[in-house]
């Protein structure tokens, strides 16, 4: 599997619009949070499904103060050799908004960041949630309302109809505080606490890839 420019997990102009799905990670300067989510995300996709079923998907993220060009920090590359995701080839980009139109699916780090992707416009509203606000919506989604995977449009129809499902639900599950929604900025901070947040996303994409995919992970 080879990934242009080190993002997505197939080339998005060699699919038709209507046959790919695209994921956005957002966080603040895309050197932390926001890699280690989507090469987690990339990483747990392949692992389930393998590289030929999940052609459709495009993982990639941005940053709302990002580091234009500048490579992930060294310690959300430990954390992600860790969990087995591989780090390399990360190129650290600006938040822009072709990446929102692009965009089925945003998933930012904290309420913050879903406010400045919404406040740009481009009908991003039903499509952005924080990540943990989106596993928890995803958690009440009942999977056999789904399309099923094998059969035709297979996890690109299933992502379509997830989201749709997770944004009708928004309104009834509220979080239980503002701390629920958050993940913390761990720029800066020792390895130990990166490895803490590497944990917290991870924990928090697990069932949203198993909705995704219909695969739950590997015991």
């Amino acid at each position: 599997m080879t990934a242009p420019e080190g993002r997505g997990i197939a080339e998005h102009h060699a699919k038709k619009p209507e046959a790919t799905f695209r994921i956005l990670h957002v966080s603040t300067g895309n050197v932390c949070r926001s890699p280690i989510t989507e090469r987690l995300t990339r990483h747990a996709l392949v692992h389930r499904l393998g590289s030929a079923r999940t052609s459709g998907l495009i993982v990639e993220s941005a940053g709302t103060w990002g580091h234009e060009g500048a490579p992930m920090e060294a310690h959300a590359a430990t954390v992600l050799t860790d969990f087995g995701a591989d780090p390399a080839g990360f190129i650290g980009r600006e938040l822009l908004d072709e990446h929102v139109i692009r965009a089925d699916l945003v998933l930012t780090a904290t309420r913050d960041h879903r406010a400045q992707v919404i406040s740009m416009g481009h009908s991003a509203g039903l499509r952005t949630f924080t990540l943990k606000e989106f596993t928890r919506l995803v958690r009440a989604i009942d999977p056999a309302t789904l399309p099923d995977p094998e059969e035709a449009g297979g996890v690109v129809e299933r992502a379509r109809a997830l989201v749709q499902a997770a944004a009708a639900l928004r309104g009834w599950l509220l979080a239980p505080s503002e701390e629920a929604d958050e993940v913390h900025d761990p720029y800066g901070a020792p390895i130990t606490f990166f490895r803490s947040i590497g944990d917290e996303i991870n924990q928090a994409l697990d069932p949203v890839v198993t909705a995704l995919t219909g695969v739950p992970a590997p015991a």
